[in-house]
């Protein structure tokens, strides 16, 4: 099963969205599951889908799930207000995703009343499963050298397991896939990959010039 980051996903009785992410357990390498942008809201009710209720039919991901079913599932986006460095969960079922700065912080006075720096910041995450890391189509690829290679566009994915990751390299006019055996893959971290590789050894590797006009950076 491919499973490429910003893919269509339908239920059993209608379209629903796109695979915004997925989440893998990092030390067998097994996606555990999706997390599915409904279209309605975009990007802020996403869900977490267990992958065995997913499928792959051509391009297009299926869920053995009505609307009303993956509705009712729990959203996995959380926003929280903290101190600089502060964890954001403090759970035992429960890790930290991908995590953006939503807001810096912010303060505003007259010039001759001085006042204190706001030492908070609101953060967006998402709450993933204990011990598991979450992959989205910006998490970074980096060489064994230190390099930054390009972002994440998908897997290849056998009985659960990822065989493969689909790195994109390139700028808008020149974007190529490059297909990484997992086994050249030294670490994977809610955000990111590091490879065995070198640089030189990943342009190597063959790679397709690929289009996607539907997809925006």
């Amino acid at each position: 099963m491919r499973l490429d980051l910003g893919s269509p996903v339908r239920c059993e009785d209608g379209d629903l969205g796109e695979l915004a992410d997925v989440v893998v357990d990092p030390t067998t390498r097994r996606v555990t599951h999706l997390v599915i942008a409904p279209h309605e809201h975009g990007h802020e009710l996403p869900r977490l889908v267990p992958v065995g209720r997913a499928r792959a039919v051509d391009a297009v991901i299926v869920l053995d799930l009505a609307i009303a079913d993956f509705e009712a599932l729990e959203p996995v986006h959380e926003v929280a207000y903290l101190r600089l460095g502060e964890f954001p969960v403090d759970d035992p079922e429960w890790d930290v995703g991908v995590e953006d700065m939503l807001a810096l912080p912010y303060y505003q006075g007259l010039e001759a009343q001085p006042i204190e720096a706001d030492p908070h910041v609101m953060i967006g995450y998402d709450r993933i499963p204990k011990g598991e890391v979450e992959i989205r189509r910006a998490s970074a690829v980096c060489s064994a050298d230190g390099a930054h290679l390009g972002h994440v566009e998908g897997f290849v994915v056998e009985d659960d397991h990822i065989s493969h990751v689909v790195l994109e390299r390139g700028h808008l006019w020149g974007r190529r896939d490059v297909v990484i055996p997992i086994g050249a893959v030294s670490r994977v971290e809610s955000d990111s990959i590091e490879l065995k590789l070198s640089t030189d050894e990943v342009g190597r590797l063959p790679s397709r010039r690929v289009h996607r006009w539907g997809h925006h950076d």
